[in-house]
């Protein structure tokens, strides 16, 4: 009786180790994607931004933002952000080739940081200097560099080592190098409530869609692609049946 009982827990062991294995396979064949190695990891770390961060304190955070601060105080925030990104937009031109783009960005930041008041008037678009922003993830991809793997990151969403790397040098550049702790907070955070409240309008799109985690991820790489190609991006097909709902999407990033 003894032997019996000992037979049926090992019986069941093995049972349960190849239901495991079975679960393991079949998750690793679900997520397949070569861009997403973390799939799972990335999964969670999305249900966590996207059901606890935004549902309760980044999207309501936005809603009040964009119904109560005064279009003109919101507009005047961004400018001044965007401003001070004007020296890394005119050295990552540089960099790739773009000599009249480095120009553009050097007479847009003295332009607004003087007439503009600190940047809070985007006089230099008013008289056609148009922005011609380039982040430094752009200068590594234009080289051949690859994204790498993509990530979730919590609080900050959907991002790459490209990126991430980009990123760190771009804030090396004067003068956002020099900004203390409150005004680059200040600054990140102007910046993610207008990308937030402008999303607003895609919400319902993104629900809709049959998994709104890929349906984030492949607008990311594709936003990706087409600033380092200048727009000029070659789609496959799968790609094209899914770049209407993309498209719009891409609109408020």
């Amino acid at each position: 009786m003894k032997h019996a009982s000992c037979l049926l827990v090992v019986l069941a062991l093995l049972s349960l180790g190849g239901c495991a294995a079975n679960q393991a396979g079949e998750q690793a064949q679900q997520y397949s994607d070569p861009k997403d190695p973390l799939e799972s990891i990335n999964r969670t770390m999305w249900d966590f931004n996207y059901d606890v961060l935004d549902a309760y304190i980044l999207r309501p955070t936005a809603v009040v933002y964009a119904d109560y601060m005064p279009q003109f105080a919101r507009t005047g925030l961004l400018n001044m952000a965007l401003n001070l990104e004007e020296p890394s937009n005119s050295v990552n031109n540089l960099l790739q080739g773009k000599v009249s783009g480095t120009f553009v960005s050097l007479g847009r930041f003295l332009l607004n940081s003087t007439v503009g008041l600190l940047g809070s008037i985007d006089v230099a678009s008013k008289i056609g200097l148009a922005a011609e922003e380039e982040e430094f993830g752009e200068v590594l991809g234009s080289w051949g560099v690859g994204t790498g793997p993509y990530l979730m990151v919590p609080a900050i969403g959907p991002n790459d080592p490209r990126s991430g790397v980009g990123d760190y040098i771009d804030s090396a550049y004067g003068p956002l190098d020099s900004l203390n702790i409150y005004f680059s907070a200040l600054r990140f955070g102007i910046k993610a409530l207008e990308a937030r409240a402008s999303l607003i309008q895609q919400e319902q799109q993104l629900d809709n869609s049959a998994d709104p985690y890929s349906f984030v991820k492949n607008a990311y790489f594709q936003n990706l692609e087409y600033k380092v190609k200048d727009g000029k991006v070659e789609k496959t097909q799968e790609e094209e049946s899914l770049e209407d709902d993309i498209d719009a999407y891409l609109e408020g990033l």
